[in-house]
């Protein structure tokens, strides 16, 4: 079964969805990672029907890391009302060109989105919602693996070129880390629908949930969950 679990219990189910893989069924017979992690649990519980499963928050198709599945109703139940009352923490680590102003920071925009795009607004636009995001450097170096710029395959050898930063969202919004980073001039690498030059292998971005703090739902122990970077992290 292609399914990298994190994390798996009677209520919980966590796994690394890949880059470019949908989080949940589009109405095709498109792969999906709920759809992998329903056979991954009819498989270890020898159970031939169908099984609850429901993921609590999804990513982006391009972006990769931690997934939460709720394996119950209740735990499905409480998990979005802790998610509501924003006692999720989650940390996810990207790779921008540049480096943002600061070594710290936090960014703050109103963003209206369309057409399957976000765009930074003024507070009083129609529909802009705000925005708020905190971000640390992690390091700086240039780009380990390999990558397409322009019409010419290899790597950047500028040090400093490129920034791996942390970033710790306040508001969950579409698109909501591709576009603030874009605002500040810091696209993430692979992300060409915000400005990135640089191409990843796979249409791949270099965005990734990376850290995951929830409480669980039946015990209400405090749980961390962490994801390893993809094959094509390019740092």
């Amino acid at each position: 079964m292609d399914l990298d679990v994190l994390y798996h219990d009677n209520h919980l189910l966590a796994a690394n969805k890949p880059s470019r893989l949908l989080t949940q069924p589009s109405g095709t017979d498109r792969d999906n990672l709920e759809d992998r992690a329903k056979a991954y649990l009819k498989e270890i519980k020898g159970k031939p029907g169908n099984v609850f499963l429901h993921a609590v928050h999804r990513l982006d198709q391009v972006v990769s890391g931690i997934v939460l599945f709720a394996c119950t109703d209740k735990a499905l139940s409480r998990l979005n009302a802790d998610m509501r009352a924003h006692k999720f923490t989650k940390i996810y680590h990207a790779v921008v060109s540049g480096a943002p102003p600061q070594n710290e920071g936090s960014l703050r925009h109103f963003l209206t989105h369309d057409d399957y795009h976000a765009k930074v607004a003024t507070g009083g636009a129609p529909d802009a919602k705000e925005c708020l995001l905190d971000y640390r450097i992690i390091t700086q170096g240039e780009v380990t693996r390999p990558t397409t710029h322009s019409a010419s395959v290899g790597r950047a050898t500028s040090p400093g070129a490129y920034t791996l930063l942390e970033i710790q969202l306040h508001t969950g919004r579409y698109h909501q880390i591709r576009a603030q980073l874009a605002a500040i001039g810091r696209p993430i690498l692979g992300d060409e629908k915000y400005g990135s030059k640089i191409k990843l292998p796979g249409g791949a971005i270099a965005l990734h949930h990376a850290r995951l703090t929830v409480i669980h739902p039946v015990t209400k122990k405090e749980i961390v969950i962490k994801a390893p970077y993809p094959p094509h992290w390019p740092v």
